[in-house]
């Protein structure tokens, strides 16, 4: 009987061959514990599947499709027993060519197409655990993961998803090992659905949250979160622990390791989470958790490129109100998400993240502008770079903002934003000047252990 209950995450890195997966399975069979395992594709297999949903020529589709066949057929093979696994795989493959035969690939054709990868990555995994310790089974998430039919980006039904856990899932794990896919669930009529791209962390969290798990471990290709992004400032340190704020901070303004929905059902149930390397499994990782023993006011500096920053001018703001409110209601109604926000008396600024943006319905079409001009002049930068200080009490620590762009003197700051957040400090570079000036806040605050802010 395990004496806690902890799901497991591995990322695509983690499954990206039949050496990764043995790896990651020995990790799983060293700990009792780890009682729900979830997956993610093999590594590229997303963004091949991706590019099958694309208008192509049936020839291509049937040469993506041998591909990823290939793939998996080769990992199959370094199984002892290959046959067992082998027809679920085949079967997999079968569906996912009558799919991509198909002439128009809509929403729901395109969600049964990306499911594919998880289907696939976890059978191979089940396998391979059960060669280490058997016992294993495979679970289909599907029948766990309530979401809305909003195809490709869905939303989780939260009390529908611990209801079905509670149901099929909570004795399952108490006696045997469980493998199941992340990024996927079902709408109320059993149609497959995704949560988004980086949605297998999201997955991980739901799972534990429906089952009150102890512990929710990622298992990637980095050894810790670390203080800045180690490829750009080779002096950033792996931090050993830090708190669920600080962490959706992070995970928001541009750190990779975590998904940015992640954190969010842990922190509902204060569930621990831990970051740690499945390439390296006996160094010390991340402990996300409630209430760190330290919180110094910079933990971490995360940087997020493609920016694009847009400043409406009217003179009908001046002492009037009602302008917000309509500026808003148009980026509402063509749903275009906003970072942050800075006002004068008859400007707005507002960030755009661009990658997020580059989808037709979100992106600013000519659409968008021509309302928004009806009303109020349109300025709009791009090729910016969001950089964010993350810690504690920022909003309330005199003598930060000196240091911060002292240090930057010969670089323009083109918009910045404190004090809505006591979590965070951001504001705007040119992205040519991006890694620059990471480093240069990295070196002021965190490279010389800067007693006043890092202790």
């Amino acid at each position: 009987m395990p004496t806690l209950i902890k799901v497991a995450k591995f990322g695509g890195t983690s499954m990206a061959d039949a050496e990764a997966i043995r790896r990651s399975a020995e990790i799983v069979a060293r700990d009792s514990d780890k009682r729900l395992i979830v997956v993610s594709a093999t590594s590229g297999t997303t963004n091949l599947l991706t590019t099958l949903c694309s208008t192509l020529p049936g020839k291509e589709k049937r040469a993506i499709v041998d591909q990823i066949e290939e793939k998996h057929r080769t990992i199959c093979s370094q199984l002892k027993e290959p046959k067992t696994t082998q027809p679920g795989i085949d079967k997999i493959i079968s569906e996912l060519r009558t799919l991509s035969e198909q002439d128009i690939v809509g929403p729901k054709q395109k969600d049964a197409i990306l499911a594919c990868g998880e289907r696939m990555s976890s059978l191979l995994f089940t396998a391979f655990l059960n060669e280490i310790e058997p016992g294993a089974r495979w679970f289909d998430a599907r029948e766990v993961i309530r979401t809305d039919d909003a195809y490709g980006s869905a939303e989780p039904d939260i009390e529908a998803i611990e209801s079905l856990a509670g149901e099929k899932l909570r004795s399952l794990i108490v006696s045997h090992k469980v493998i199941s896919q992340g990024f996927i669930g079902s709408d109320s009529d059993g149609i497959t659905t995704t949560l988004g791209r980086g949605g297998s962390d999201y997955s991980a969290s739901l799972f534990a949250e429906a089952l009150n798990a102890d512990v929710l471990e990622i298992w990637t290709d980095v050894t810790a979160i670390y203080t800045t992004d180690p490829r750009i400032e080779p002096e950033a340190r792996p931090i050993t622990e830090l708190s669920f704020d600080e962490a959706a901070e992070l995970s928001v303004f541009g750190a990779k390791v975590l998904h940015p929905a992640t954190i969010k059902p842990a922190i509902r149930k204060s569930i621990k989470v831990y970051v740690g390397s499945s390439f390296h499994p006996d160094q010390p990782g991340t402990w996300i958790v409630k209430n760190p023993k330290s919180k110094p006011v910079i933990r971490a500096i995360s940087l997020r490129r493609n920016q694009t920053l847009l400043t409406v001018h009217s003179l009908d703001m001046l002492h009037r109100h009602g302008f917000l409110a309509k500026l808003f209601d148009v980026l509402s109604k063509y749903k275009i998400s906003v970072d942050l926000v800075t006002t004068s008396e008859v400007s707005v600024s507002l960030t755009l993240d661009t990658d997020v943006q580059s989808s037709a319905k979100n992106s600013l079409s000519e659409q968008v502008l021509a309302e928004l001009e009806s009303f109020c002049d349109v300025e709009i930068e791009e090729n910016l770079a969001l950089v964010a200080l993350v810690g504690n009490n920022l909003h309330a620590t005199a003598g930060l903002s000196g240091p911060v762009f002292g240090s930057l003197e010969d670089i323009n700051i083109r918009l910045i934003c404190h004090g809505a957040s006591s979590h965070n400090l951001c504001f705007l570079v040119d992205s040519s000047h991006a890694d620059q000036t990471v480093r240069k806040i990295h070196k002021t605050f965190i490279s010389t252990r800067n007693s006043t802010f890092n202790s």
